[in-house]
């Protein structure tokens, strides 16, 4: 992926301006005293953006030096806009985007450096989850602040548990791949189940994090500082471990994309299911009676990619609508504030002194929050990590349709460690 030299260069100085001054402390006003003026893009578009737009207008309430106008966009749309909308200077104040997206704006350029903020004992950013605040992080600086963190999350169908006589979710691999055993079931014998155990994508899976779970749960990675480390022992048990229980034991079909995988689970027709918040709501539409469950844990640790959301303030405005973006991020991180978000928009706590307890009127909520200790943010600080996940797809996508799993990972690990060096 290669930066955009046009838009470094516009930003510049107006970077190395911000960030030797974007400590908080600063009440937002402009030099004149007059209120400043922020505008803020995000993609939240559902109860989500009903509840974040109130929390706007209720921080614009609060006080009389800042006021902030919301636009809200399809996520795609925000990505596609964004740099021309900052180079040509009309760009928004704060803006939103899916925490992967982060690193390649930060990289260019984009974005305020955050540091002293994350300093400042008055930001409430001491209290945030310590995953949610790592994928922050680009290049050993903090670019913005986490405004949804959630970790992949198992969920399952209780009508089906119950018929095989299940009573509890699994907990390790081992129980994982016993239970979708005997949740599979081919009535005609035909070779092709009219129910599966679960149902596992192997390629375009939501963000691309269900194999890095898997990878994680068995001591694996993708990158790690700096380097690419996909060709493991790990990784080559893990996938050997996965692609016979697809392929032998048919506990889920091949060749399932994440699209499919929904309809697969939202149908009844396979019996657990990896994914986030919104599995809950196509799961109550489509009246599967489902409970939710951490992902079980691996031969040697139990975590689950995190999806995540960034909040980040562009280097395009003055010293003070900068100030002013940090002080809506401590009003938006206050303790009340944070617990009605989670409450409506359906994600955990940002803050790690919110308990489960204290958002149980959302049971949503309250299940994913107890998982929240096992997430990890996707490729933290990985500028291309968008580049070296569609590598991974690939990876796994030819792994479970029968390819030799040593050359695949060799292919892969060269191209994730080119991708890495480009950036």
């Amino acid at each position: 992926m290669k930066r955009s030299l046009t838009f470094l260069t516009v930003v510049a100085a107006a970077s190395l301006a911000l960030t030797s001054c974007s400590g908080g402390g600063a009440s937002g006003e402009s030099k004149d005293g007059a209120k400043a003026e922020l505008t803020f893009w995000h993609g939240y578009t559902e109860a989500d953006g009903k509840v974040l737009n109130k929390i706007v207008d209720d921080f614009n309430a609060s006080q009389n030096e800042v006021s902030i106008k919301v636009q809200t966009n399809p996520w795609s749309v925000i990505d596609d806009t964004l740099l021309p909308a900052l180079s040509s200077g009309k760009g928004p104040d704060i803006v939103a985007m899916p925490a992967e997206r982060l690193p390649v704006y930060a990289d260019k350029g984009a974005f305020v450096q955050l540091d002293d903020f994350y300093k400042n004992p008055s930001s409430n950013l001491d209290k945030l989850i310590p995953a949610a605040a790592d994928m922050e992080t680009v290049n050993g600086h903090k670019y913005g602040v986490p405004s949804g963190f959630v970790p992949l999350a198992m969920f399952y169908n209780k009508s089906l548990f119950a018929k095989a006589g299940i009573t509890t979710p699994p907990t390790t691999w081992d129980e994982w791949i016993a239970a979708a055993k005997k949740l599979t079931v081919d009535e005609n014998n035909d070779g092709t189940p009219e129910q599966y155990g679960l149902g596992l994508p192997d390629h375009a899976t939501v963000a691309n994090g269900v194999w890095p779970s898997l990878f994680y749960g068995n001591g694996g990675n993708v990158v790690k500082d700096g380097k690419a480390v996909v060709d493991s022992p790990e990784n080559a048990q893990t996938l050997k471990t996965w692609v016979d229980a697809i392929r032998n034991d048919k506990i889920s079909p091949a060749g399932l994309d994440g699209i499919a995988g929904d309809k697969l689970f939202s149908s009844g027709k396979a019996a657990m299911y990896l994914g986030g918040p919104w599995m809950s709501s196509i799961a109550t539409e489509n009246k599967i009676d489902y409970g939710i469950a951490a992902v079980p844990a691996g031969p040697k640790d139990q975590a689950a990619s995190a999806i995540g959301i960034s909040m980040g303030i562009t280097t395009q405005k003055d010293e003070a609508k900068a100030a002013a973006a940090q002080k809506f991020f401590t009003y938006f991180l206050q303790k009340e504030q944070a617990t009605a978000w989670s409450l409506g928009s359906g994600w955990p706590p940002l803050r790690s002194d919110i308990p489960a307890s204290d958002v149980a009127a959302n049971p949503v909520v309250e299940a994913l929050t107890k998982q929240s200790e096992f997430g990890r943010p996707l490729l933290p600080g990985v500028v291309n990590s968008t580049d070296v996940l569609t590598a991974v797809d690939k990876l796994t996508q030819r792994a479970v349709a029968g390819e030799n799993i040593q050359d695949l990972l060799k292919e892969t690990q060269a191209s994730v460690q080119k991708i890495v060096d480009a950036k």
